[in-house]
């Protein structure tokens, strides 16, 4: 276990950065949303999630969360995730600090195309996020990755190894669960899906699970989400 703590750190110090000498943006929040798009998630559904993206970054609430930070303002990426070789940027990085950077944002999460397959490698979004979070050129204040999905984990490196990548980052790991009818997907170990997300995806300080009882819910559940996190504060 020591030499596999050891390891990660000397991976972690190994990701590309921002090239010595250039100035990091300071920003209030270094935000990655990290969305299903696996092969439980049909077109439609994915088309609402994204949806529910969009309309969140644009919400009165979100901006005027923003508008409370320091800096008021937050450095913002979208990717999606399927199964291990398929992590997606979605939106790379912009700095949201009112209306018409939202607006931008949530256009260019509209009009991209599907890009994730197969199924669920929570641990590699999370490791894919984290070097996102690592290589850009912004300095935040705190660091999140928002995992949401519909389904436990099933391929890819441990989930414990990846989280060890986000610690060593000072990443927080917040996830959204997707609840479906009929009870939906279990754990690894059979157990309910938001018990498997709270006890294996997690991490880091004031890390918190929100469930969206089904798709109706998630714009509303991610809108919650979102406000808390901006804000620093926990459900």
């Amino acid at each position: 276990m020591v030499r596999l703590i050891a390891a990660l750190f000397i991976a972690v110090a190994g990701l590309s950065a921002p090239s010595s000498g250039i100035a990091l943006e300071p920003v209030d929040l270094e935000l990655v949303l990290a969305a299903d798009g696996s092969g439980s998630i049909d077109d439609e559904e994915l088309r609402l999630q994204r949806e529910g993206y969009a309309a969140a970054i644009t919400h009165p609430r979100i901006l005027a969360a923003i508008r409370g930070g320091y800096h008021q303002k937050i450095a913002l990426a979208f990717v999606e995730w399927g199964g291990p070789m398929s992590q997606h940027t979605v939106v790379d990085w912009m700095v949201i600090d009112g209306p018409a950077a939202a607006e931008a944002f949530a256009g260019k999460l509209r009009a991209q195309p599907r890009m994730a397959e197969h199924y669920n490698s929570i641990s590699e979004a999370i490791a894919y996020s984290t070097n996102l979070i690592a290589s850009n050129a912004y300095d935040g204040r705190r660091k999140i990755i928002d995992i949401s999905g519909d389904g436990p984990q099933i391929n890819g490196r441990s989930l414990t190894e990846a989280k060890l990548l986000a610690a060593a980052e000072r990443i927080t790991i917040n996830a959204l669960v997707i609840s479906t009818p009929g009870g939906g997907y279990p754990g690894p170990s059979g157990e309910p899906l938001d018990e498997h997300y709270r006890n294996d995806v997690i991490g880091g300080r004031g890390a918190f699970v929100v469930v969206a009882e089904g798709r109706d819910h998630f714009a509303q559940a991610i809108l919650k989400k979102m406000i808390l996190e901006i804000a620093a504060r926990q459900p």
